[in-house]
Parts: structure tokens; sequence; C-alpha cells
């Protein structure tokens, strides 16, 4: 699907020069000098064949990276996490094509979306507590122009608090946990560890423990009519 937002309101989309976070309208400022064919800009959000009206899932995550998505300009491409989130949502039927790592590869979404908390590139992958809390007013609109969707994956602490927090909910109500499963909004929210090179290569989270995640999800929605 072309990397477009066209079938998203527009207050789910950042400007392309956005200015709202002042340092990561910076860093993205200094890598368009240093890299002027990279993306470098609010990282849209990945929708299936057929757009919003196919959205069942919904995957949360963290940020671009800095030579993934914001290099490519599409979620989770270009770097390590992206080789296991689209496995294992092929495996799942989440999605079909092959992943090359680009976004003129023949992956496509089904059933699914990826949007992040965060759509601007961070230093050193970390936004601050104001940045994620600017970006929010992004993710809201995406959850209400997505009528099919009922269920969440959030990758991480950040990308879960801020889908709670962006659904009107309480992080106390609904806690982060690798493997838990909420309930807030009308919506069933699955957590994971983000599956970052990081985690992968310290064990915190394993492909076992990914593939579970999916598993659970998949087994909810086919539950549904």
């Amino acid at each position: 699907m072309p990397l477009t937002e066209l079938q998203l309101p527009d207050a789910a989309s950042p400007a392309r020069d956005c200015p709202i976070c002042p340092r990561l309208a910076a860093f993205r400022h200094e890598w368009q000098a240093r890299e002027p064919s990279w993306f470098n800009g609010p990282v849209p959000v990945f929708l299936p064949r057929g757009g919003v009206a196919n959205v069942r899932l919904l995957i949360v995550g963290l940020a671009p990276g800095l030579r993934g998505a914001n290099r490519t300009g599409r979620p989770f491409t270009g770097d390590y996490a992206g080789d296991l989130l689209y496995s294992t949502m092929k495996k799942f039927g989440f999605a079909t094509g092959t992943y090359e790592a680009r976004p003129d590869d023949s992956l496509e979404l089904l059933e699914a979306g990826i949007a992040n908390s965060v759509r601007c590139v961070p230093p050193e992958n970390k936004p601050t507590g104001p940045e994620i809390n600017n970006c929010r007013q992004f993710l809201t609109p995406v959850f209400t122009a997505l009528p099919k969707l009922s269920c969440i994956v959030t990758l991480g602490r950040i990308g879960h608090d801020s889908a709670i927090r962006a659904l009107g909910g309480r992080i106390a109500q609904a806690p982060f946990s690798h493997g838990g499963v909420n309930r807030i909004a009308g919506y069933s929210i699955f957590s994971s560890y983000h599956c970052s090179r990081y985690n992968t290569n310290t064990g915190r989270l394993t492909e076992e423990m990914f593939v579970s995640v999916f598993a659970a999800v998949r087994a909810e929605l086919d539950r549904q009519p």
C-alpha cells in the first residue's frame, strides 16, 4: 500500500514538517541535511489492503528507528524489529507477501494496521515524556477512525501507556505486563515487550514469547462474529 494516510482523518496525521516537539524537529532537520534521500519525517500509519475499514487489529509501537522507519518511511521497516514483527504477523494471517525491509517490497497487511506512539525519530530512541504526550493527539484519532477495530497490541511500556491514555484509560487499571490482556473502552489490549534487537539479544523477549501474544490475538479475533 502506498505511504499515505489519506484514509485517516487529518487529525491523525502530523504535518510533514511538524514543529510541535522542538527537539525532535531539530533532530529531523539534522538528518534531512545529512541524508537527504531518507524519509526523515513523521512516519505514517501503515494500513492494510482496503484501508481503515478493514483494520481489526492495531499494533502500537514506540517511535521510528533512525535507520529503520525514519529512513524508509514505513513502520518497522529497515531494522531487526521488522524481521520479527512481520514474520510473526504473516504466521497468523495479518500480513502477506515478502518482507524485504523496504517500503516498495511486496509486503501487505491484512486486517491489521501499525502506528507509533511517537511519529518522529527521537535521539537515542528515547522520546521524552512531553514528546510522548504531544504526539498522543495524533494517536487518539487513529483509534476512532477504525470502525472494525477490536484488538490492540502494544509493544513496550511506552507504547502501552500511551495507547491506554489515548483511549481515556488509567494506567493503574491496565498496567503493562508481557502477555497481559486488558479491556479498555471496548477494546482488548494485548501487551508485549518491544521486538527490538536489544530485547531479543538479552533474552527479555524470545520469539516464542512474541508469537504467543499474536496467537492470543488471533484466537480472540476468531471467536468474534
